[in-house]
């Protein structure tokens, strides 16, 4: 299998997780204090939604290049 029928498959399948997940989550650290021997941090919980068209964008280039690729023998 060469380069490019690997990244067609790689974009079908990231296509299809990015439709099945939906987006994630992450923590970030905002602030932080410290004050003798107390310390104090606030971490903020961010999510970032990935849209419906970029997993059918991904699904649809990576079927298209696979369909290009065909089977050179």
């Amino acid at each position: 299998m060469n380069a490019i029928k690997m990244a067609a498959i790689a974009l079908i399948l990231a296509g299809v997780l990015a439709m099945a997940v939906g987006g994630f989550t992450y923590t970030k650290d905002t602030h932080e204090i410290k004050i003798g021997t107390i310390e104090l941090s606030l971490n903020q919980t961010q999510t970032v939604n990935i849209p419906l068209w970029l997993g059918l964008g991904a699904i649809g280039l990576g079927g298209l290049i696979l369909l290009l690729a065909g089977n050179k023998k």
